[in-house]
Formats: C-alpha cells, structure tokens, sequence
C-alpha cells in the first residue's frame, strides 16, 4: 500500500530518503509535505520532489500530521523525541534516524508514545545491513565459537570524518549527546544485536584531548568562510566548493544562523574526542570499547572470544587521510583513501583460522543501504538475522551512551534495568 510520508528536518541525511521514494521505491509512497525551521532548505529538496509539496513550520506541525500516514524524522538529535511522540500520538508510523534521542527521559517518553499508539517505529540503524556485520551475527547465531565471553571493540574517526563532529551542530553536548549517544550509538546496537541480550552495566572514561581549545594553536579564524588559511589548513571547511552543501548551509544562514564550517579548534566544544568503556551484558559476557575521533585512519576492530574460538572481524574504510578538509564525512568516500579492505576470520580451538567471505551487493555499506530501505518503506520480511530495529534497540543503544556519559562524570558505574531500557535509578 503507498503510503504519504512527510519529511522533518531536511539538512544531509534527508537526501537518502528523498532519493529512495522518487527512485526505486516510489511505488511505496509520496512525499506530502516538509517540516523544518530553513525555508531555504526546504526549497532545496522541494526542487528534488517537484509539483508544489507544501513546506511547514516546526510550530505547524499538527497540519503535517494531518497530510500523512508516516513520518521521517531526521532533525537535530536533541528534538527527536517531541516529533516522534506527537506522530505516534496521532496514530502515524515513524521512521527516525539513530540515535533515537539524547537521554533517558525522552527515551522514556518515546517508549510511553509507543506502547499507547498504534503506529510503528523504526530506527534505522544501516550498520546492521552490512554484510560483514550481517556475516558475524550469522556466525555467532549458529554458535561457531559457543558462548560469547567477551567483546573487544575499537573504532577510529579519522580527522576528516572525525573533523566535522566537532564543527557542526553535534560540538554541543545538548544536541548531541556527544558522541557516544550521536555516533556510538551505531556500535553500542551492534553489540546488543550481535549478542542478543541487554546491558545492565555501564563504566566509563572520557575526555576531550584534541578538538576544541584543549590544546594552545594560536590566533585562528572562528570559521571556514572568509578565512586567510583557506586552502592550506586541512581542517578549514570550504563549503562553498561544493553546490549542494552550499545551497543547504552556507545559502540558508541568513535564516537561523547556524554555521556548518565552524573552527575544530574553536572554543564551545563541550563533547569529548577520546572515550572508553566497559559493559556488562545480563549473560555475564563484557565489551570493552574505545572510539578516537582524531585518528589518522578510518575504520574498527572488533573480536568476540567464545568458550570455543574466537572470531575477529577487520575494516579499515581509509587507511590515512589526505591533507583537505572534506566537506563532509560521506563526500569523502572512498576514492579518497589509499587503501581500503576488510577482513573477518574464525579461530576455533584446536583448528587453524579460517578466513569467512563477505558477499557485497550493490549501493552503500556493501548493499546494506538498500536492504534496510527495502524494510523501511517495504515492510520486513522473514529475516532470520532480525536486522530491523523497534524503539526498545533504540532505547537500549542510548542509554548505554547515556550510562557512559553519567559514569565519566561521576567517576561511578552505572546500572539499568533488566531489559536495558532504562536507568536503574531513573
């Protein structure tokens, strides 16, 4: 059944769904209507649609739910949640990006709005569709190494991609959450998925070392536009270079202010670029993960020790990062990097190691894009690897990251309750 979708929040990440329902999924649905604080990038993707696709004020909301049967959230991290509830409260189904809020108390509200409504929610977590991710929860599901003992996960942003936290919106720990509620978020669900269980406790250690003014750099320009370096400091965003960024960013500031090309180094970065942290799962299995935002390469790391093996799963997305600044994390895909690979292996006890095939589709993440957008505007089919995510994935996701922000605060861990939904002590 086609369905009438309206869009909120159309900055960067919209474009993937705009493109999905005037390409190869327009049989599903129409765009009816957008919802945003910038006319100026409402017109842009108005332009895309075509015909006369009515454009909305946040503040006029209650009309965008009476025009559509679903609603696509992609705003800022922070208003998530007053979208999603309002839609599920109106009997609408939601497809919102990760993470799915900032705290615990929205997330608490989000899982009221469910529960009482009729829609469905889905978060669209991309990285479970890929097929190396896919491939090692195939392995683990079929028991190849027993019983989970522990994960050992590491994933480094490199200062292209890592950069550009620290220059948008995100840099403001109440937007974001930081980066291990906006970008962890993606790896704490992995795990959870990967191993089929809840968190129940959270201990953590973070800091900010590189970014902001954590370390003396000088006189520098508060942004990329106008300033004297442009061209000669890599970390100096040109956004004009690039139509598309341009039209969404640099064309609309004279209507909400916001600056996309702020100085990395600039003060007012309250998220930290350093974090590790160390989970316990209800099966007594742990996870010890670290996430760097200002590495040279691109890519992660991640072994599950079994009671009997082991399995090891290696990417590295860009082995080192030209001296530009990308203009944004996915412009600067691959043709970028000298070298890109990925490798995963089992090491069974008492057997030598032996390296598993990862079979690649076409489109984004090895096909993985194409099959969660398959789910989305489809419906899920019989997946035996349960890779579509409900509100409670999500919920489970940010609390991790909300637990670890908590406990590097208090130097304290912190517990949650039994099906990882919510804080102990909430």
């Amino acid at each position: 059944m086609s369905k009438k979708y309206a869009l909120v929040g159309l900055g960067h990440r919209a474009q993937m769904y705009v493109d999905a329902l005037l390409g190869d999924w327009q049989d599903t649905g129409t765009i009816v209507a957008l919802c945003d604080t910038n006319q100026t990038r409402m017109s842009y993707y108005a332009e895309q649609i075509g015909g006369q696709v009515p454009c909305f004020d946040p503040q006029e909301y209650g009309k965008v739910l009476e025009m559509a049967d679903a609603v696509v959230v992609c705003t800022v991290d922070a208003t998530h949640a007053r979208y999603v509830v309002a839609a599920l409260d109106a009997g609408l189904d939601v497809v919102v990006e990760k993470p799915l809020t900032v705290d615990a108390e929205s997330c608490q509200a989000i899982a009221e709005a469910a529960e009482r409504g009729t829609g469905e929610l889905v978060v669209t977590f991309n990285y479970r569709y890929s097929p190396r991710n896919s491939a090692v929860k195939r392995l683990i599901s079929e028991g190849a190494i027993g019983d989970i003992t522990s994960v050992h996960f590491e994933w480094t942003l490199d200062t292209i991609h890592g950069a550009d936290y620290f220059r948008r919106w995100h840099r403001d720990r109440a937007n974001s959450g930081g980066l291990l509620v906006h970008k962890s978020t993606h790896h704490f669900d992995l795990v959870n998925w990967w191993l089929g269980v809840a968190p129940e406790l959270v201990f953590a250690q973070t800091d900010l070392r590189f970014y902001g003014d954590a370390l003396p750099r000088g006189e520098r320009p508060a942004r990329g536009q106008g300033a004297p370096e442009l061209g000669s400091d890599p970390f100096i965003l040109d956004i004009s270079t690039d139509e598309r960024l341009k039209r969404l960013y640099l064309d609309a500031e004279h209507e909400d202010g916001y600056i996309r090309d702020q100085d990395v180094f600039a003060p007012g970065v309250n998220i930290d670029d350093n974090m590790s942290v160390l989970v316990r799962y209800a099966n007594r299995a742990t996870l010890t993960y670290s996430l760097t935002a200002h590495a040279p390469s691109e890519g992660y790391r991640v072994a599950f020790n079994g009671t009997q093996g082991r399995i090891e799963l290696e990417v590295c997305e860009r082995s080192w990062t030209p001296p530009h600044a990308a203009i944004d994390p996915s412009a600067a895909s691959k043709e970028h990097a000298a070298e890109s690979w990925e490798r995963l292996t089992l090491h069974r006890h008492w057997q030598e190691r032996e390296e598993v095939p990862i079979e690649q589709g076409a489109g984004g993440h090895g096909g993985g894009d194409r099959l969660l957008l398959n789910d989305v505007f489809r419906g899920p089919g019989d997946d035996p690897l349960g890779r579509p995510a409900g509100y409670r994935d999500g919920i489970r996701s940010v609390l991790v990251g909300v637990a670890a922000n908590r406990s590097a605060a208090t130097g304290q861990p912190v517990h949650l309750t039994a099906d990882g939904t919510r804080l102990a002590d909430a």
